[in-house]
């Protein structure tokens, strides 16, 4: 079967030459999340990708120091920024977009596929007729396929499900980020048992991703440091991930790669901030609405998951 939305990030990626974005990561200590901001150098046009918000869910309070950070580099580098870029309704982080728009301006966007994590967490944080559960709270929706262009250098959305059902990658150029669906090689790939969730999707949305080039920039959402490892990293290629990556490198065939993925799974804990990001991330990062005392509340459904 032909894929046309490989097809044509292949022929992106090929076409790159000198087209290439420029890349500042931004690491994030207490989530182990890689942000980044992506610029065009010839017309300075940017967009930022998975944001923080700072969260301290012993008291309740967000604080906005990683996404000041972003905001700085920003404005030194002359940047203006036209999206606010989501690979997925995160479960270990709060999303900053919100509050990045506000500031910087841009379109908050995701995946189209977010109106079944909002149907599946809207229905378990029992969120109420305000909550739209179609996307409105987001900007814009991508399809997979889908085409854009940061400044001159365009963008190709793949949707890579599996971890999700909304993940996305996005190619910009020659680099693709990834979002979680897979970690350096050394660490393997994301997991697959959160609502919605498939390990069986997430192999075959790891195998779309390794049909790029061989020298595909892949950029990681997240570094764990695995054992043996002692520096942080989140940059590689498709290269490495097809012959190194520990969980799905070439010669791993998907009935073998289910079977350890969903043994895995049932063994892991839950991220620590999985409750108040869902709540946060499927609103496009926005608080849910004050109650009438004029407080807002993040829920902990009780022996629901």
């Amino acid at each position: 079967m032909s894929d046309n939305a490989i097809a044509k990030a292949r022929a992106q990626i090929d076409a790159a030459g000198s087209q290439r974005p420029q890349i500042k990561s931004f690491f994030d200590h207490a989530t182990n999340t890689i942000s980044y901001v992506v610029h065009d150098p010839a017309t300075r046009r940017a967009a930022v990708i998975d944001s923080v918000l700072d969260y301290d869910p012993a008291a309740g309070r967000t604080s906005f120091a990683s996404a000041d950070t972003i905001i700085a580099h920003v404005k030194a580098e002359a940047l203006t920024v036209d999206w606010l870029l989501e690979t997925h309704a995160h479960a270990d982080h709060l999303s900053a977009a919100p509050y990045l728009q506000e500031k910087l301006g841009g379109k908050i966007a995701i995946g189209e596929h977010i109106v079944t994590v909002q149907r599946n967490f809207g229905k378990l944080f029992n969120a109420g007729s305000d909550f739209q559960r179609d996307g409105s709270d987001f900007d814009h929706l991508w399809a997979d396929g889908d085409q854009f262009r940061i400044g001159e250098i365009p963008v190709t959305v793949l949707h890579v499900p599996g971890h999700t059902p909304a993940d996305n990658a996005y190619v910009v150029g020659d680099a693709v980020f990834v979002g979680d669906t897979m970690f350096m090689p050394d660490y393997g790939t994301a997991r697959a048992d959160f609502p919605g969730g498939d390990a069986r999707q997430l192999f075959r949305s790891l195998r779309r991703i390794l049909e790029l080039p061989p020298q595909t920039r892949l950029f990681m959402c997240h570094d764990y440091l695995p054992e043996g490892r002692d520096n942080y990293v989140w940059e590689t290629t498709v290269a490495d991930e097809r012959a190194h990556n520990i969980h799905a490198h070439d010669g791993v065939d998907e009935d073998a790669f289910v079977a350890m993925r969903e043994a895995r799974d049932i063994a892991l804990s839950m991220p620590r901030l999985i409750m108040p990001s869902i709540q946060v991330n499927m609103r496009a990062g926005h608080m849910p609405a004050p109650e009438d005392n004029g407080i807002r509340y993040l829920k902990i459904p009780v022996n629901a998951v």
